[in-house]
């Protein structure tokens, strides 16, 4: 079994210095935390992968292709494989859980 606490993904992921931190890599999927804080830019670009997000914290918009939602703790989204999407207006530092299918390269 393999069993992660947030707690310690998020210090790993910030004493690495990046916004993204890839915690699992298996056949068919993987899994990362993604940081960004309040106020600063989503630079990401679309991925050849199906995306699953779970808000772990914070407070954001997300746009994904033509559709704009609020998400929160809690919040679960799912962007289709190659379909242009951002974070924006984050107004709490936000935490995201990231599986991608298949998994990122």
């Amino acid at each position: 079994m393999k069993s992660f606490r947030l707690e310690e993904l998020e210090a790993e992921r910030a004493a690495g210095g990046g916004a993204y931190l890839r915690f699992l890599q298996e056949r068919n999927m993987s899994v990362g935390l993604y940081a960004l804080d309040a106020g600063k830019p989503d630079p990401q670009q679309p991925h050849r992968q199906d995306e699953v997000y779970f808000v772990a914290s914070g407070r954001a918009l997300v746009t994904v292709g033509e559709e704009t939602t609020h998400v929160a703790r809690g919040s679960v989204v799912y962007v289709p494989a190659g379909v242009a999407h951002r974070f924006h207006h984050i107004s709490e530092d936000l935490r995201v859980l990231v599986v991608f299918s298949p998994p990122e390269g």
